[in-house]
């Protein structure tokens, strides 16, 4: 066993020791790259976290993930793609602020074109919600 070997086998009892002691995370490591440096890293990357993609590339195999998998809340990227894109297009929130404020001062004006106007709007937060629960992993079919 060389030198190297002994030092790690030492620190990782230690580890142990101190987390049986109550300390629930090692303190975390830092570590400085130049910027072509990190811009290679995040290529090779890919979608992993940077700090899984180093783990794995330092101990391979036998990298501990730190989260469970399944844990990441982005199950479907296009669809919340699309939710984010509709949301940054529309005016909804301004639009339910109009509402909101003609509600509670009395002028809006019950037509069944307001009426057919407030069930489209109805539909369209429908829509965007099934699309980001599917994002999101908490529902599988794709809204009508």
């Amino acid at each position: 066993m060389n030198t190297l070997d002994l030092n790690f086998n030492k620190i990782a009892e230690r580890r142990v020791e101190s987390k049986d002691q109550g300390s629930k995370y090692p303190p975390p490591f830092s570590i400085r790259f130049t910027f072509e440096e990190r811009a290679h890293l995040d290529a090779l990357r890919g979608r992993q976290s940077l700090a899984a993609y180093i783990r794995e590339r330092l101990f391979g195999e036998d990298a501990a993930p730190r989260k469970k998998p399944g844990n990441s809340p982005i199950v479907h990227a296009e669809a919340l793609a699309r939710v984010l894109g509709a949301l940054g297009a529309s005016r909804l929130s301004s639009n339910l602020n109009q509402l909101a404020k003609a509600v509670h001062l009395g002028t809006l004006p019950v037509t069944p074109e307001t009426e057919e106007e407030l069930q489209e709007a109805c539909a369209e937060v429908k829509a965007l919600r099934s699309d980001l629960m599917r994002a999101l992993g908490k529902m599988s079919e794709p809204h009508p």
